[in-house]
């Protein structure tokens, strides 16, 4: 099997290039610079790469033509994003689907999207939905806008002769992590994350990037066409997530669970000043939106229709911590926003 990979430098991508590998599948990855070190790393674990872009479908064409099996996994992620930000993301995360996946029903490729448990909005706090579960609320950030559109984009090719599977992770879990968890993540063990939080009650699926990355190879193997699927870990709470944090060296033991409206008051004008030094938007009102939005998702169908498993939230939690805490022993630059940022 030959593969066309989107997104292979990403932080899905480089674990999915890999995994792909490891099991005998041959990669062919679009990237935007061949000299790009995410794309020499690619390169080194067995990609061959193809320069283009997600938002110029011509860019594609040669290297997809070369391949049986596409994976559209090219996305854009972040919350707090300012006006450039949403450009970007309106032309990645729609435009680009849109170009890859009409390009490959045009030359006849098996596909698969990865989606986002996101495209679905919120669930139930209480009780696991499914694939078949409808949507029923407004967007809460850009990122969730963006994939819910391209979710519809991608199933309506899908009807339209496209040979499409449906791949829909819920939030991704690793070391390393360029989302704002990770940013989270490593401000807690760096022992500076402020001892604030809200919505303990919120129920998360969340999913290791490794159990993630298998799960996909297993997909493309055996996943039956036109089918949705979620894959998602072990569901616990975010005040749960916290105690397994405080279960390894950290910052604040304790947390003030705060209002939600309070901290988007609060978070509002921290947004432009954490840009000012060089991160992202962390503490932004969109995380607060988001944060407060289950995503509480059984992922029985994939496992059933193709064998897809996951580790536990604990050890999932253990493993990416250990995993940080040896990046962060490894770092060459110590100041503060150094650390902070994904290597």
């Amino acid at each position: 099997m030959i593969v066309f990979l989107t997104g292979g430098t990403g932080f899905i991508g480089q674990r999915l290039v890999a995994a792909l590998v490891r099991h005998d599948i041959q990669v062919i990855a679009l990237v935007r610079r061949e000299t790009s070190r995410e794309a020499k790393i690619i390169a080194e674990l067995g990609a061959k790469l193809v320069q283009g872009d997600v938002t110029n479908q011509d860019s594609m064409r040669l290297g997809m033509e070369q391949a049986d099996t596409v994976i559209h996994n090219a996305g854009v992620y972040e919350l707090g994003i300012d006006g450039a930000g949403v450009e970007r993301m309106n032309s990645v995360n729609i435009g680009g689907t849109q170009h890859t996946l009409s390009l490959a029903r045009e030359l006849d490729k098996r596909a698969f999207y990865i989606s986002t448990t996101w495209a679905y909005g919120a669930s139930s706090a209480t009780a696991a939905r499914d694939e078949s579960t409808p949507r029923s609320r407004s967007y809460a950030t850009h990122y969730e806008r963006t994939k819910k559109e391209a979710h519809r984009i991608a199933l309506e090719l899908g009807s339209s002769g496209l040979r499409l599977t449906t791949l829909c992770p819920n939030a991704v879990i690793g070391a390393n992590d360029h989302a704002s968890l990770g940013y989270l993540l490593r401000m807690y063990l760096l022992k500076v994350l402020p001892p604030l939080a809200w919505s303990p009650e919120v129920m998360l699926s969340l999913i290791h990037l490794e159990d993630l990355c298998e799960g996909i190879v297993q997909a493309v193997q055996r996943a039956k066409i036109g089918e949705t699927y979620f894959l998602g870990g072990e569901a616990h709470s975010r005040q749960t997530m916290l105690e397994y944090w405080k279960t390894h060296d950290g910052g604040a033991k304790s947390r003030a669970w705060l209002a939600p409206n309070l901290l988007k008051t609060l978070f509002l004008p921290l947004e432009p000043l954490q840009r000012a030094v060089g991160l992202p938007a962390v503490f932004s009102k969109e995380l607060v939106e988001a944060g407060q939005i289950s995503l509480f998702d059984s992922s029985q169908k994939a496992k059933a229709d193709f064998g897809f498993t996951h580790r536990s939230a604990k050890a999932m939690w253990d493993d990416t911590i250990a995993a940080e805490k040896a990046l962060l022993a490894q770092r060459t630059k110590r100041d503060l926003v150094s650390l902070l940022k994904p290597m």
